[in-house]
């Protein structure tokens, strides 16, 4: 099968919608192999909410193999949007927001790359605040007193120790994402062997520990029937295909750096689904079997880990989940927002500028909250943007895919009066459809009658604006390419 994939053959460096970082990457500039991204989604996937998830799944009531398989049925019907919009990053070197530009125009690409970039703000500070947690209770068992600093005084809502810890780890991964893209993916090659390493240790200690797997396993599905177990598993299912809807947005940013197209799908096709499956395994088993050893089901690895007495494996422990939190958020939750907000003003905005942007947000939304319990992340935070997140990925989609047959015009892309400019810069046809999916997706919010519909937010919102955006176009040309183009046996 023959394989094209395409620079830029024109100085833009003049237009307002041009910088170094939006750019399309060089071909002699796209060196990730399959190794790269599926030690990429290795590191994203070995996470505390992806270790936690399963524990939310089992408390609404599941069995742990009810739980695990509902993870594993989201994280392959994600994989399918993933896979169609890595295929534009790839083929043209271009990041997320650039691709927006070509269904939503080279303004409206804007309104989609906030509605990401404020999710993945969110996404950002409950990982920071994971782990800053991690940090504050290994720097606590080093330093006696630590976390007393400041008695009962609380920085919103947050002790003064914990705020210290939080701000420490926040400036950590500031420093990280300055240097760029590069030192991200030399990061995330060393980072997600040795967080899996880690995990398995953890593993091993703690059943070898209990002497036995733990009585989760043998706890029953608390669902008499199949009508008691659908109202859990339809909004647990779209909370865990809304877990990684961001990525399946935005993956153009990292498979834009892709060697060739073979590469890049297979690496996703082996790091995804296999590692939220084995990882939220792991969390199942080690919380099994903390239940023996300390009387009480600890879905938290920070808590776990605390337990510990040894120094040694305190801090280790410790300096996995750093590591692990690190990990998936530099690439997960800095990446995009910062190319995101840096779309909205290439000249002034550079990608380290909007990792800062993203960094202040992240802040300011006090994601310890969103943390407070385990029904309150799944139904209303994952499953509220998964409804803003499917009809997006639906328009984008039908655009390359249908109306385009993932033909572009990369020149346009850069374009102020280009075939992507449309209506003063937006695509009504592409807002229109957005507007309804989301409207569609989330009614159930508004109207208490409805609110069964808003169970398949994601589902319902990608349907609804995928037919919508397809009508409106019917007829549509398919656009030619400007650009050269490298052929490449696959």
């Amino acid at each position: 099968m023959k394989e094209e994939m395409y620079e830029l053959n024109e100085d833009m460096s003049s237009s307002s919608l041009y910088n170094n970082d939006l750019a399309p990457t060089k071909l002699k500039d796209r060196t990730w192999n399959t190794y790269n991204y599926t030690a990429l989604w290795i590191g994203m996937a070995h996470c505390v909410p992806t270790y936690t998830m399963a524990g939310s799944l089992i408390a609404l009531g599941m069995s742990w193999i009810q739980a695990l398989l509902t993870i594993t049925l989201g994280n392959l019907i994600v994989l399918i949007p993933m896979l169609l919009n890595s295929h534009p990053g790839a083929k043209y070197g271009i990041s997320f927001p650039v691709f927006a530009r070509a269904s939503f125009g080279t303004k409206g690409a804007n309104i989609v790359a906030i509605l990401r970039a404020i999710v993945a703000c969110g996404w950002f500070g409950i990982n920071t605040f994971i782990g800053g947690s991690a940090l504050n209770v290994l720097v606590s068992s080093l330093v006696p007193g630590f976390s007393h600093i400041g008695g009962n005084f609380q920085v919103a809502g947050l002790s003064l120790s914990a705020g210290i810890t939080f701000m420490i780890f926040w400036a950590i991964e500031m420093m990280i994402i300055y240097k760029g893209m590069d030192i991200v993916k030399k990061f995330e090659n060393w980072a997600a062997p040795l967080v899996m390493i880690l995990a398995l240790i953890l593993l091993v200690w703690m059943v070898v520990s209990a002497k036995g797997f733990g009585p989760l396993l043998s706890t029953p599905s608390k669902f008499t029937n199949a009508g008691q177990f659908m109202k859990v598993f339809i909004p647990s299912l779209t909370g865990t295909v809304g877990f990684w809807a961001t990525i399946s947005l935005n993956i153009p940013d990292f498979t834009r750096f892709a060697k060739s197209q073979k590469q890049q799908m297979k690496g996703q096709a082996i790091g995804l689904p296999v590692t939220m499956t084995v990882f939220s395994a792991m969390g199942i088993l080690i919380t099994s079997a903390s239940v023996i050893l300390y009387g009480k089901s600890m879905w938290d690895p920070v808590e776990v880990i605390s337990k510990f007495t040894n120094p040694v494996a305190l801090l280790v422990g410790f300096f996995g989940i750093v590591v692990a939190s690190l990990s998936v958020n530099i690439a997960a939750n800095i990446v995009s927002p910062a190319y995101d907000f840096s779309n909205c003003y290439p000249k002034r905005i550079s990608f380290k500028m909007g990792g800062l942007i993203t960094g202040v947000i992240g802040i300011l939304m006090m994601p310890w909250r969103l943390l407070a319990d385990p029904s309150g992340y799944i139904f209303t935070w994952l499953g509220t943007y998964s409804g803003i997140l499917g009809p997006i990925a639906a328009i984008i989609i039908c655009d390359y895919w249908v109306c385009r047959k993932t033909k572009l015009n990369l020149k346009d892309l850069y374009s102020t009066t280009g075939e992507y400019s449309y209506t003063n810069g937006f695509n009504p046809r592409a807002i229109i459809a957005l507007i309804l999916g989301i409207v569609g997706a989330l009614i159930g919010k508004i109207v208490p009658s409805l609110s069964g519909v808003s169970d398949y937010a994601w589902f319902v919102g990608f349907g609804l604006s995928f037919v919508i955006y397809l009508l409106l176009n019917r007829g549509k040309s398919v656009t030619s390419t400007s650009a050269s183009p490298k052929e490449e046996v696959v």
